[in-house]
């Protein structure tokens, strides 16, 4: 059997690691819609969710841009899922009727790592799936790939702790929480051991009530569906993505 090579997040922590799994046309209507916006509107059957793109990762947005005005994301899958961490999606591979080979796809490419200071995990952080550090040393994003945290509380010393190990894989030393930073993450919490090592290019700013309702679902992990992937939805949650032009907050 050939095995295919799937987008990895993981190896922070033991406690923590994570393995993130990982078409239409447009008209120039939609295209200028999704240009003129920051804006994007993620439709599923658990309910509506309403995501920005940041311009300080300006390659993620503009991809991202690009996908959604080619509807790529439509009908597909959010086909990996975990209470207390993420949800996962934008594999043209979930369209089919192999589940096996979800979290291998993509668009073709790779985008060039753009992990900025003061972008973080925290809940309901935007941020792009990859290969691990082994195959990928650059940490270049998945071209299509996305995960949106939904994270868990951590208190204050196991920030310290977090802290510590990233300085040792992340090659500015100087790396270090902020307060404000120090105490979203202990307060609303958020996915902190990911920090400087994936693209966070955007953040959710409606429907978390679904972003939890979506992490919370049954999995075949919960179940012990071991003949499955791990942590998918046993009920499909699809998305259509659409820009939101006149959106405000």
């Amino acid at each position: 059997m050939k095995l295919k090579l799937a987008f990895l997040v993981g190896g922070v922590l033991p406690l923590f690691g994570l393995m993130l799994y990982g078409c239409g046309g447009q008209t120039s209507n939609a295209t200028a819609q999704v240009a003129e916006t920051n804006y994007f509107e993620i439709e599923t059957p658990r309910g509506r969710m309403v995501i920005k793109l940041y311009d300080e990762t300006p390659g993620h947005r503009d991809n991202f841009k690009k996908l959604v005005a080619e509807q790529f994301f439509d009908s597909t899958l959010f086909h990996r899922v975990m209470g207390g961490f993420m949800v996962q999606g934008g594999d043209p591979n979930s369209r089919d009727d192999n589940p096996r080979d979800d979290g291998a796809g993509g668009p073709g490419y790779t985008l060039p790592a753009e992990i900025r200071p003061g972008l973080y995990h925290k809940r309901g952080a935007l941020a792009a799936a990859r290969q691990g550090d082994r195959v990928n040393p650059n940490r270049e994003s998945s071209g299509s790939q996305f995960y949106i945290i939904q994270g868990t509380i951590y208190p204050e010393e196991y920030l310290a702790q977090i802290e510590k190990q990233l300085k040792q894989m992340i090659p500015d030393s100087s790396f270090a929480f902020t307060d404000e930073v120090r105490r979203i993450y202990s307060t609303e919490g958020g996915y902190p051991t990911l920090d400087g090592m994936y693209t966070v290019f955007g953040e959710l700013v409606e429907g978390f009530d679904v972003l939890d309702r979506i992490a919370r679902l049954a999995t075949t992990s919960g179940v012990g569906l071991r003949t499955m992937p791990p942590n998918r939805p046993l009920d499909p949650v699809w998305m259509v993505i659409r820009p939101l032009p006149d959106y405000q907050e």
